[in-house]
């Protein structure tokens, strides 16, 4: 009996992997860290002995993933603690960037957006739907009437401008 729940809830979490990867990414920052949690999520599932009575097995799963990404997380502020003490001026966690990248980050942006705004409007548009909206070729094409072709060579364009900004 236990073999068969153990197996109905792999399938279950094989189901709604994106799911709980999607969930476990917004509450820790980050997706692969994620990934690696709904993995030992898994591996704990595999190896778990007896399967409890269980009343809502996908909320079961994702408490359980809840709870392995908060081990891991004070596995890793323990980790911080003893690696990144107070005492060497570290008032930061150490994944936030110093003002100096954050500058440069900023320049950057900044130069970006001047060489977009250097596009001509329609090329500009293309690239905008493509890169930031997430659009399609197909879908661009059919949605400002040309052809994909030329959403190709629009972006294209707009690739290359933007790659010689940023280089100079």
């Amino acid at each position: 009996m236990a073999e068969r729940d153990r197996s109905s809830l792999l399938r279950l979490l094989i189901a709604h992997y994106e799911e709980m990867t999607g969930h476990l990414a917004r509450r820790l920052g980050s997706l692969c860290l994620a990934e690696d949690v709904v993995q030992d999520t898994y591996l704990r599932l595999r190896s778990l002995g007896a399967v409890p009575e269980i009343d809502n097995p996908r909320s079961y799963l994702f408490r359980m993933a809840d709870n392995i990404a908060l081990d891991r997380i004070r596995a890793e502020t323990r980790m911080g603690k003893r690696f990144a003490p107070e005492e060497l001026g570290l008032e930061r966690p150490l994944d936030e960037p110093d003002a100096e990248a954050t500058l440069e980050h900023k320049q950057r942006l900044d130069c970006l957006s001047r060489a977009l705004d250097e596009l001509p409007p329609r090329c500009r548009e293309v690239f905008v739907l493509h890169k930031f909206d997430g659009m399609s070729h197909a879908e661009i094409a059919a949605r400002l009437g040309i052809s994909r072709s030329m959403v190709e060579k629009h972006v294209m364009k707009a690739l290359a401008h933007c790659r010689d900004r940023l280089a100079a």
